[in-house]
Parts: C-alpha cells; structure tokens; sequence
C-alpha cells in the first residue's frame, strides 16, 4: 500500500440541547451538526518494515494527545479484536489543524476517515451498520463523522438524519486554548430541552432555517462559562459585530462559534478577535 493522504474535517454544532440523563451516565442529546472546511492532514501507509502500528502528531496542536491512548489506536485495537486487520500494521501522521478538547470533533473525525479508509482500501468488507456499531465504540462522535453530511442527531438513541443540503454558512472559530472535559461540562450541566419536533431540513428556505437557528442554543453553554467565563466575553464581542446572525460554542466547548451573513463581516471580525486576544486560535471558514 502506497502512501495515501486524507483530510479529516471539523465537525461544528450549530445548536445542541440536553434531553435527559441516561442510566449508562451518558445523555441523550439533540443537535444539529455541520462540517466546514478546517481539516486535519493524515498521512497513512502500511508499516512493513515493523510488526507495530507508528503513529504520530504533529502540527499546531500536536500537545496534550497520547500517543499510545488516543482514538486511532483504539480503532485499530479495536479492528485487530474483531480479527479485520489480521497482521496488518501502519505507519500514520497526523497534522493537527483542529484543537484537540475545542468540541470540534478533531478526534473523532481522525478515527472515522481512517475507518472508512481501511474499510475501502483494504478491502475489510464492513457493512454500513457495523460500520455505525464500531465507530460508537470508539467514541458517541464518531459515527457523526463517519459521512461528511449536515447531521440532526435526533435524541433518540443511535438515531441519525442526514440531508444533502449544502448550507454554505459564513463561520468564524474562535478557540481560547482552554481544554474542556466533555464528561465535566455534562456533569454539571444543569440545563435540559424537550425533544423539538423534527422539520425537512431539505426544503426549508434559507431565511427560515437562519431564524430556527437564532432562536436555538446550547445547553451546555452556561456549565463551560462556569468554568471559563472568559468564553462569555468571547461569545459577546462575537455576536455585538455587524453581520452576526449569532454565536455560541460548539459541542461541549471551548471553541466559540459565530455564523455571518458574509465573509466580509466575519473577516473584520477575525481581525478585531486577533488584537483583543491575539494569542488565541481564530479562522474563518464555510460549511461544505
């Protein structure tokens, strides 16, 4: 096997609201998942020389990931449990664009490209839901990231809806380099929603679907600023710019999201957040 090259790509929640509490300690969550155009740059090859998997990161945001505990060697243990791989080993790099404990997904979009790689490539003939079954053992974002669709994670369990639209969503992303732990931040999150009933993604117009998503939310949104209030201040200067439908953070933080109504507004705004907080990681993007 040759050396291939892929790109793992940043998962965004537009809105996420907490159901309830389920009795494994897990919650079950609504939210509206998007991806856009940060990615992460993963080299993979087969490692013939060694009967060992060689993995390693580099990038901007390499710190604070085991190398020996992280989600690709999970999958591939996992992989090598369910006799997939048999013998076969790899040597894979992974350029971290996407910061790691942001809530935008960069680990579990590493493990589901790499899944659906090996399940391609080598030919390990995994159907669509086993697919599903082993991604969720690696992690409850993995199979979001399995397809690089716009996601309703309905509340129901295992329960996905994808549709095709192409959101085209002007997105600005501001990460304070702080670290959340998701299992903390839901811990102590005290907000919960009512399932919201379902509507046709697909066909609504684009000026309704930008009103559906400022009257939205995230629930876990309060529990991180109690943590980090600095992220309120962020959110704040965000959403007071020209051009700001809204903002807030994505997953369980600490990442910050704002969506514009064009790229002007939001590159204006990315040079102000650059000289208020320049040591803070902030790009502009779109959704794809």
């Amino acid at each position: 096997m040759k050396n291939f090259n892929l790109k793992s790509f940043c998962k965004i929640n537009l809105t996420l609201n907490v159901i309830k509490k389920l009795n494994n300690g897990y919650h079950s969550i609504q939210s509206l998942v998007t991806f856009c155009g940060i990615h992460d740059n993963i080299s993979i090859q087969k490692n013939s020389q060694f009967k060992k998997d060689s993995i390693l990161f580099t990038g901007k945001f390499k710190n604070g990931i085991n190398k020996n505990d992280n989600t690709i060697t999970k999958l591939l243990y996992f992989l090598r449990k369910k006799r997939l791989l048999k013998e076969k080993y790899f040597k894979i790099t992974v350029k971290k664009n996407i910061p790691h404990g942001s809530g935008l997904g960069g680990g579990s979009s590493n493990a589901a490209t790499i899944l659906n790689f090996l399940n391609y490539y080598m030919s390990l003939k995994i159907n669509k839901k086993e697919l599903y079954k082993i991604a969720a053992q690696i992690g409850s974002d993995t199979p979001i990231n399995l397809y690089k669709k716009n996601t309703l994670i309905t509340g129901v369990k295992d329960k996905f809806f994808r549709f095709n639209r192409r959101l085209g969503l002007n997105i600005l992303i501001v990460y304070p380099n702080i670290i959340c732990s998701t299992k903390k931040i839901f811990l102590t999150n005290k907000n919960f929603s009512k399932l919201k009933k379902k509507f046709n993604y697909n066909k609504i117009k684009k000026r309704e679907f930008i009103s559906f998503l400022i009257r939205s939310n995230n629930d876990l949104e309060a529990a991180v600023i109690g943590f980090y209030p600095k992220i309120r201040k962020i959110i704040d200067l965000i959403k007071s710019q020209n051009g700001c439908y809204f903002s807030r953070i994505s997953g369980s933080g600490s990442a910050c999201i704002g969506i514009f109504s064009n790229k002007r507004s939001a590159i204006y705004t990315q040079k102000l957040i650059k000289l208020k907080f320049p040591k803070y990681w902030c790009v502009v993007s779109k959704t794809i």
